[in-house]
């Protein structure tokens, strides 16, 4: 396992459990306790852990990690995720979108399955998203329609926060807001760990006819620090086929359709 295999293996163990030492990591890194040590080193160093006696904690970014380092965590979930919103978008509408691993595997899938025949001038799909990596990728698209929300960049989660993304998005009709969440919670609902970025999200789903979650098992049940909806703004919530029944109904009996796929 190469050092990135590693660090992202380190990062996702801090992110489920808060903290691990430099034994049990080599054990379930199958490497040296010297060479867990260098990585912790090495990401203290990047400031996405804190080094104590004998291991590591979260840091106070953890909880956010920069994208390049939770892409790879539950892949194969995002990209059925990913496929079954895509269906349920029609050529044409206008999307907003997060930023986010999941939401950026939605936008490709969209970006995809767009007729780049278009309805109006060309143009298949209209993607608003206060995400930088997001309007990167869909740019190049001459089909899709991008459009920025401007604000400041949050260099862990590549997402644009503050008064700017309101003002922009307070102008703007939206047929779909797609939103990836930290956490879905039947009685807290949507939430994320930055209050900035809740704000961000929130104003999308305002501006949204239709709201669809978008989160993987790991995320329900879950409490985050900032709530972006109630459940009762949610139209669909997409997760996957290891979603607790138990919750499933919950959240259903809230008005909410959910999809296992």
């Amino acid at each position: 396992m190469g050092a990135p295999a590693r660090w992202t293996r380190l990062l996702d163990i801090l992110g489920d459990e808060g903290r691990v030492d430099v034994t049990d990591a080599a054990e379930r890194l199958g490497c040296s306790s010297a060479t867990v040590r260098r990585d912790m080193d090495e990401l203290a160093r990047q400031s996405l852990l804190t080094r104590t006696r004998g291991g590591a904690v979260v840091s106070s970014v953890a909880c956010d990690l920069p994208l390049r380092h939770r892409t790879a965590r539950r892949a194969d979930e995002k990209r059925r995720i990913a496929k079954a919103v895509a269906e349920l978008v029609p050529p044409g509408s206008v999307v907003g979108i997060n930023g986010g691993t999941t939401t950026s595997e939605v936008a490709r899938e969209l970006a995809v399955r767009s007729d780049p025949g278009g309805t109006s001038g060309g143009v298949a799909l209209t993607v608003v998203t206060n995400a930088i990596n997001i309007a990167g990728e869909l740019a190049i698209r001459p089909h899709v329609k991008i459009v920025v929300t401007g604000g400041v960049a949050r260099p862990s989660s590549c997402e644009l926060v503050g008064p700017l993304v309101t003002s922009v998005l307070q102008n703007l009709a939206l047929d779909y807001a797609i939103l990836g969440v930290d956490a879905v919670h039947p009685r807290l609902g949507a939430a994320t760990h930055d209050a900035s970025e809740a704000r961000a999200n929130r104003s999308l789903a305002e501006r949204a006819v239709t709201v669809i979650l978008v989160a993987d098992s790991s995320k329900l049940g879950r409490r985050a620090f900032a709530q972006v909806c109630a459940l009762n703004a949610v139209s669909v919530l997409v997760t996957d086929t290891d979603a607790p029944e138990a919750l499933v109904g919950e959240i259903t009996a809230l008005g909410v359709e959910v999809l296992c796929v």
